[in-house]
């Protein structure tokens, strides 16, 4: 393989004068790696779009918005925003579906120093209404689903401004999205600090709420700039290697966006990396891989970003093989582990595809790793190396590097390493030392410095894609006054990857079926965090001699004597 040519490519893009050159600076009160040539700020990339202006951008269904069109709606957003007193540093949400007008009011936020609120469109009245008391937003467009979590909890009312989006019969009490569109406008001439906030993201909670990580301008430019690098430097290594240079002139990409725009993998990843280049990005209402080869067919999609079950359940569609899928380039998978049978399925099944992955985090802004192509074949276990802004390291309990090949808890610094999480002083200190970030899962580097997932050290289940502490859902599970203990874990699933398991022992007396318990726990927490597997155990739960709950064992005993 072309080890030597990707180590060669790497020092020749970010060295001295390359392209992708790596220098030190202070950010935050660390010292830091960050790439010189990277824009100040998102407002900067969103503005050098209108270069495409007529080529089509947004795709929903039968609707179709251009790059002007959607320059012109994003800046009306903008100052409509202003008008209502919405200064750079004030925070606005979004709570929808994958709808174009998420991506016109984020890039109106960031490109006008607004930091942009991803809501989880999943979520329950409870815990919308704790990220709105929690960001504290002037703003919150929503849609009719959306509106309805929202007047579960009439306390809210007169917290925030609230605009309606797609929502037929708009109440009183909503600014309808055309109004706002109407309002037209320039994009208000600002400064953005390319260490404020360009968006808080949400990721699940060890004790009960999510908590709202700070993504600056700075770390999601710098993820950008990252997913460049990944497709520079191994397309440089293959061309050294093979002789085959890429196209003078490659395909205007257009990309299938499959997972949540709440998310760093649809939103940091794939729209940013399709937005810069003067791509199209194609919307669907919810996943559906029938759905989605007719769509890949029909608008000529190049690449398809999500979950890897999305791929597997793509090429293993009955209407797979009568397809037109000639347009694709690449089957990405983020957010989980991808299989490394599926690495080889997606290379043979696809003649014109390749398979890539990103390791990363909402932590990170995006990737971590990437890995794709020969490379991704090669070594179809391995997540690819460290991103360049990145300074990575295994390290033992203790905080101390491990030597290459042993195992430790992944460790990275960068300039892509959130600001911390808001109003939880705690958590961010927990998860960041000294500008390193923690991220909770244990790898190994070998010699060529990539990157194997082996296992996590934190107690989550990763479900198809979402992150599910443990401890969140124990929390929803003690609220039934039925339950004594409760353990929960996850177990591997063909779909998801893995699915939430719960092993639960009741007060003497006490009865309790699953479902009674899934229904109780569906007023606290998001439908996807509730346990699949539920089982009620004739004793208590076995515990350590510290007290905690074996949960390994546990899950041994589960897949023995089955759910």
């Amino acid at each position: 393989m072309y080890y030597a040519e990707l180590r060669q490519a790497r020092e020749e893009l970010t060295g001295p004068g390359g392209m992708f050159e790596i220098v030190e600076a202070d950010v935050l009160g660390n010292r830091i790696r960050t790439y010189k040539n990277a824009p100040p700020s998102v407002r900067e990339i969103w503005l050098s779009t209108i270069a495409f202006a007529d080529r089509p951008y947004l795709i929903y269904q039968d609707e179709r918005l251009t790059y002007a069109e959607a320059h012109a709606q994003v800046n009306a957003v903008a100052a409509w925003m202003a008008a209502q007193g919405v200064q750079p540093g004030d925070r606005v949400a979004i709570a929808m579906r994958n709808y174009p007008e998420w991506m016109l009011i984020y890039w109106a936020c960031v490109a006008s120093g607004v930091t942009a609120v991803g809501m989880n469109a999943w979520w329950t009245p409870d815990e919308m209404a704790f990220a709105i008391r929690d960001s504290a937003p002037d703003i919150l467009f929503l849609d009719a689903e959306r509106l309805a979590n929202f007047r579960e909890r009439p306390e809210l009312a007169g917290s925030v401004k609230l605009v309606g989006v797609r929502i037929a019969d708009q109440p009183a009490d909503l600014t309808p999205w055309a109004e706002v569109i109407a309002h037209g406008g320039d994009m208000p001439t600002v400064a953005v600090d390319p260490d404020s906030d360009a968006c808080i993201f949400y990721t699940s909670g060890t004790t009960g709420f999510p908590k709202g990580a700070q993504l600056t301008q700075r770390g999601c430019v710098t993820n950008l700039f990252n997913m460049l690098y990944a497709a520079s430097s191994s397309a440089l290594a293959v061309q050294r290697a093979t002789g085959v240079a890429p196209p003078a002139t490659p395909p205007i990409p257009v990309t299938l966006v499959t997972t949540p725009l709440f998310h760093v993998t649809a939103n940091n990843c794939a729209a940013y990396g399709v937005t810069a280049a003067g791509g199209a990005m194609v919307l669907m209402y919810r996943w559906d891989a029938g759905e989605a080869l007719k769509i890949i067919a029909r608008e000529r999609v190049t690449g398809m970003s999500g979950v890897p079950i999305m791929a597997r359940e793509l090429i293993s569609h009955p209407d797979f093989a009568s397809t037109d899928t000639s347009s694709l380039l690449a089957l990405s998978g983020g957010g989980a582990q991808v299989p490394p049978d599926q690495v080889l399925k997606i290379d043979q099944a696809v003649s014109t595809a390749r398979p890539a992955t990103g390791y990363g985090m909402t932590e990170t802004c995006g990737i971590i790793t990437s890995n794709g192509g020969d490379f991704f074949v090669d070594r179809p276990d391995s997540a690819g190396p460290a991103m360049p802004a990145f300074e990575a390291k295994c390290v033992d309990d203790d905080g101390n590097p491990v030597p290459q090949g042993e195992t430790g808890e992944l460790w990275v610094r960068g300039a892509a390493v959130i600001k911390g999480y808001i109003n939880r002083p705690d958590a961010t200190a927990e998860t960041i030392t000294d500008g390193w970030l923690h991220t909770g899962d244990i790898a190994r580097m070998d010699e060529n410095d990539f990157i194997y997932i082996v296992d996590r050290k934190k107690d989550m289940v990763l479900r198809g894609g979402e992150n599910v502490y443990c401890a969140e859902v124990e929390a929803a599970i003690y609220r039934h006054p039925a339950v004594a203990e409760c353990s929960v874990f996850g177990v591997p699933d063909e779909r998801l990857g893995e699915e939430v398991a719960a092993a639960i022992f009741l007060k003497p007396g006490e009865t309790l079926d699953a479902d009674t318990l899934r229904a109780e726990m569906s007023n606290h927490i998001a439908k996807h965090k509730l346990p699949r597997f539920v089982w009620f155990r004739d004793e208590p739960l076995p515990r350590n001699a510290s007290g905690k709950f074996l949960r390994r064992e546990l899950k041994e005993m589960l897949n023995t004597a089955g759910a």
